[in-house]
C-alpha cells in the first residue's frame, strides 16, 4: 500500500551511490500530436539529480529533432531535501500540497519554452508490490514465489503508477497549447544501477477520466530492429469509474519501425474477470534517454477500444531497452542481462 509519506524522500537501504527516487509526469495535447515528458532521477547519496523535459510532435530519430530536449545530469539536490518541494537549476520546479493526490509542476527554460500543469489523482496510486491490488503478486504469493520478480535488483523496490488529470499550458518558442488531458504519472525507489539491463513495455490508453489501462510488459528485441515483438504482462490495471482492478492475464503483439512501436495489439484482463481488446497506433516517435544507460522508443499511441467504434483514447508507449543490449544486438552477440530499471 502506497502511503502518504511515500510522497517523500525514502530513506536509502544502504550507502550505494546508485540509490535513487524518481519522478514522472508525461502528458500530450493530441490535437497537435505534442507529447511532453518531465523526468528527475534523485540520487541523494551523491547529492545529484538527472532531469529531462521533452516536447515532441514528430517522428524523430534524435532528439535534438524534437521542438525541445533539455537533459542534465549533475544538477544539485536543493537544501533541505524535500521532494513535496523543490526547484531545480534546470528551471523545473514541483510542489505537491496534497501527497500523492495533487502536483504542480512548472519549467521555464529562461528563453521562451515553458510549461505549467496540475496533476489531479483519479484513483489511488497503484503499488506494484501489493498483493491486494496486483493479481499478478497475489499469484506468485500464492505459490510461495518472490513477489519481487519486478524489482530488477532493487530498482523498483518501490514503485506506484497513478492516472490523474493533468491542466495548464505548454508554450514552445510563443506558440502555446492548452493541456487538458488524462494521462499516468510514477514514482520508484531503490537502488538504480547505471545500465539498464532489463527491458520494458511501460503503456497506458487513457479513453476518459472514467476509463484508462495501464501496463508494464516485457518483451524480447534480440531479433533485432523492425522485428515484431510479443508482449508479457508484469503488472498493470484498469481504472474504471474511480477504483482500480489490477491485471491478471495480458498478451500483446508490437509492430516497429526500428524499436518504436507503430502498433500495439493488446489484449488485458482485470481483476474482475473483464477482457480488454486495445489496439494502439503510433502518432509521434521520439529516443528518451532518462539517463545514460537507458534508452526509452517513446511512441505518443491513438488508442482504440475493440467493440466501441466511437472510442478513442490516447498515451504513451515507452520500450525501454539498456545501451548495453543494444550494442550486442547490433553486433549481433548473445544478449546477458545485468542491471536495472527506469
Amino acid at each position: 500500500m502506497i502511503n502518504d509519506h511515500d510522497a517523500d524522500f525514502h530513506t536509502p537501504t544502504s550507502d550505494d551511490p546508485t540509490w535513487a527516487e524518481t519522478n514522472f509526469f508525461g502528458f500530450y495535447v493530441p490535437e497537435a500530436l505534442l507529447n511532453v515528458g518531465v523526468y528527475a532521477l534523485f540520487r541523494p547519496n551523491v547529492g545529484v539529480v538527472i532531469s529531462t523535459v521533452a516536447i515532441n510532435s514528430k517522428f524523430v530519430e534524435a532528439p535534438w529533432q524534437a521542438e525541445y530536449w533539455d537533459a542534465q545530469h549533475h544538477l544539485a539536490i536543493p537544501q533541505p531535501q524535500n521532494l513535496r518541494d523543490y526547484r531545480l537549476a534546470n528551471g523545473v520546479s514541483v510542489t505537491s500540497p496534497e501527497p500523492n493526490r495533487v502536483w504542480d509542476v512548472q519549467f521555464d527554460n529562461g528563453d521562451d519554452v515553458s510549461l505549467s500543469f496540475r496533476y489531479t489523482a483519479l484513483a489511488e496510486a497503484f503499488d506494484i508490490h501489493d498483493p491486494a491490488q496486483d493479481p499478478v503478486v497475489a499469484a506468485a504469493l500464492a505459490q510461495a514465489d518472490d513477489d519481487d520478480t519486478f524489482a530488477w535488483g532493487e530498482a523498483y523496490a518501490g514503485h506506484f503508477d497513478q492516472t490523474g488529470k493533468f491542466e495548464g499550458e505548454v508554450n514552445v518558442r510563443g506558440r502555446r497549447y492548452p493541456v487538458d488531458c488524462v494521462s499516468t504519472m510514477d514514482h520508484s525507489w531503490g537502488l538504480r544501477s547505471e545500465h539498464q539491463g532489463h527491458t520494458m513495455s511501460w503503456l497506458h490508453a487513457h479513453f476518459s477520466e472514467d476509463f484508462a489501462v495501464h501496463a508494464i510488459l516485457d518483451f524480447d528485441p534480440d531479433n533485432g530492429p523492425d522485428a515484431a515483438t510479443e508482449l508479457t504482462l508484469s503488472h498493470g490495471y484498469v481504472l474504471d469509474h474511480g477504483r482500480l482492478y489490477g491485471l491478471s492475464h495480458a498478451t500483446g503483439r508490437t509492430i516497429r519501425h526500428g524499436f518504436f512501436a507503430t502498433s500495439v495489439e493488446l489484449e488485458v484482463t482485470d481483476s474482475r474477470g473483464r477482457t480488454h481488446r486495445l489496439t494502439g497506433l503510433g502518432r509521434t516517435s521520439f529516443p528518451w534517454q532518462a539517463g545514460p544507460g537507458t534508452v526509452g522508443y517513446n511512441v505518443l499511441a491513438e488508442w482504440r477500444y475493440d467493440g466501441d467504434p466511437t472510442a478513442q483514447g490516447w498515451g504513451e508507449i515507452q520500450d525501454f531497452i539498456g545501451p548495453q543490449h543494444l550494442c550486442r544486438i547490433y553486433d549481433g552477440a548473445p544478449h546477458r542481462a545485468a542491471g536495472s530499471g527506469r
